[in-house]
């Protein structure tokens, strides 16, 4: 039983003393002259104390490790020169080179901390070798260089170079046939020095780490407290506007079977009530998969069969505004081409939203739908007359506008919304598409469409507005050419909401921003 334990301690041992020596090697001698410069500090914390120095001085106060280090080294290498240099005579030359190989290792610490240790025990060995102070002087050096390199690195690296160290040095004394009988109290003032720089290394390892680890559960805590509120929201959409919607979709379809010989008309209008309630139903089925998701970017690809409206469905949508008694018509312009989906989804809801506010803001008024496919990207526009009577008054957070620009700028693009002379209201916007060349001079926005609204590409049955101008102009002209006015818009603005260029241009005339009620 005795020999099979020894036997088993043998091959631990020797798998012990390999994993030392491994790791020693891979501490000291691999990529010894690898850079690893120190960095400056980092910048003082708001509370800290250096925040009342002027910012020259507080950014000179990073580099203050650095300074202190080369300065210490420049110091110490004039000590050496003026004490053993005999300068103008030949043998000063080793001297010079013995201060150098002591005293540029501790600023070479700065840059290569491994390199600088063995760098610095060749000089030690050296400066043994030749006998006198500079011993002493090369040790004393050398212990400054090795603290300085457990301070850059790692603690354990503490022990390998005191081993290390103060074993070559018993062996390169033996070798000269010199005692020291001062070594072994170098080597124990020496050890303590070493781990106290251990200690504090340690210390600030675990700080950062403590750091490091709270930043981490600070940004789980706001993630989680996020998916929480997400969740909220689904809940309260799914119990109750899905359960409106639903109870609007049952009753519009059961209401001509309650009524004998219902009129066609009434028949039609429930029947689009129907419609709609079910393409509400959709859609909030839709957002309640991408708010439970957690999906920070709704806007992307997704899942083809997914019920993503498109350009596609406008005439659906014209044709359903129209029913209920807006006169609105479209005219496209440029070749047609397929947009990413986030660009066609946006333009689609960006005319949904601006036709919804016609319906509720401008009763009687007519609106017009222009879409201008050029380079970079879409141009909308979406423009309606004045109203025939006031407009009744409409719940809503006058969130409209709002969300209309949000659309934009999740894109990249740029939208203007304000009213026109004649008394309507017009919304133009220029949505990019990725991977699609922009026109000249980088002008990727909303005056590509105005370039293609103006000129010849202009629509047919453009009316000219009351200035003069171009009824047609672009999105990017749109907002030049309006001057604002305090009529209300078709999305319900008490004003104007400015006249941003969305042209890609630098805003121009004035006016104060007021967004729509939704």
């Amino acid at each position: 039983m005795s020999d099979q334990t020894g036997a088993a301690s043998v091959p631990t041992e020797t798998a012990l003393v390999a994993g030392v020596l491994r790791t020693v090697r891979r501490d000291l001698f691999t990529d010894v002259l690898a850079p690893r410069p120190l960095p400056p500090r980092p910048e003082p914390r708001p509370d800290g104390r250096l925040r009342r120095l002027p910012a020259p001085l507080r950014e000179r106060a990073r580099w203050a490790p650095h300074a202190l280090v080369v300065g210490c080294a420049a110091f110490a290498f004039f000590v050496l020169l003026i004490k053993g240099v005999e300068f103008g005579s030949l043998g000063s030359m080793v001297p010079l080179t013995l201060s150098l190989l002591a005293t540029g290792p501790v600023a070479l610490t700065l840059l290569r901390p491994v390199g600088a240790y063995w760098i610095s025990c060749a000089g030690l060995v050296l400066a043994m070798g030749y006998g006198g102070d500079w011993g002493s002087a090369a040790l004393l050096c050398h212990v400054v260089v090795m603290v300085l390199v457990v301070l850059r690195t790692r603690p354990r690296l503490a022990a390998e170079m005191w081993v290390v160290t103060f074993v070559g040095c018993a062996l390169v004394l033996t070798l000269l046939q010199r005692g020291d009988r001062d070594l072994a109290q170098y080597a124990a003032a020496t050890a303590v020095g070493l781990v106290a720089a251990a200690a504090v290394r340690a210390w600030r390892d675990e700080r950062r780490h403590v750091e490091e680890t709270e930043t981490v559960k600070e940004q789980e805590r706001a993630h989680r407290t996020v998916l929480e509120e997400r969740a909220t929201i689904a809940r309260e959409l799914h119990d109750v506007v899905a359960h409106h919607m639903s109870v609007i979709a049952i009753q519009a379809e059961a209401a001509p079977y309650r009524v004998e010989n219902t009129p066609p008309e009434l028949a039609t209008a429930l029947g689009t009530i129907r419609e709609n309630a079910v393409a509400a139903l959709t859609e909030l089925r839709r957002i309640l998969g991408v708010v439970r998701s957690g999906d920070t970017d709704p806007y992307r690809d997704t899942d083809p069969e997914a019920p993503q409206p498109t350009l596609a469905d406008l005439d659906a949508l014209l044709e359903s505004v129209r029913k209920t008694g807006l006169d609105a018509d479209a005219v496209v312009t440029g070749a047609v081409r397929p947009l990413p989906q986030g660009v066609e989804l946006s333009a689609y809801r960006l005319v949904q939203e601006a036709l919804s506010n016609v319906l509720r803001h401008s009763p009687g008024a007519s609106a017009r739908v222009e879409i201008a496919y050029v380079l970079g990207g879409l141009g909308l526009r979406i423009v309606n007359g004045r109203p025939d009577r006031p407009a009744e008054p409409s719940p809503g957070a006058g969130h409209g506008v709002l969300g209309m620009r949000e659309r934009v700028q999740v894109l990249g693009g740029e939208m203007t919304a304000g009213p026109t002379d004649d008394g309507g209201y017009e919304v133009a916007a220029f949505l990019p598409a990725p991977g699609t060349e922009t026109g000249p001079g980088g002008r990727s926005g909303a005056g590509g469409a105005a370039g293609d609204f103006d000129g010849s590409a202009r629509p047919e049955g453009s009316s000219a507005r009351s200035d003069g101008s171009d009824g047609t102009d672009g999105a990017g002209e749109s907002a030049e050419s309006a001057e604002p006015t305090e009529s209300a818009g078709s999305d319900g603005s008490d004003g104007p909401d400015g006249a941003a260029g969305a042209a890609g241009r630098k805003s121009v005339g004035s006016g104060r921003d007021a967004e729509a009620t939704a």
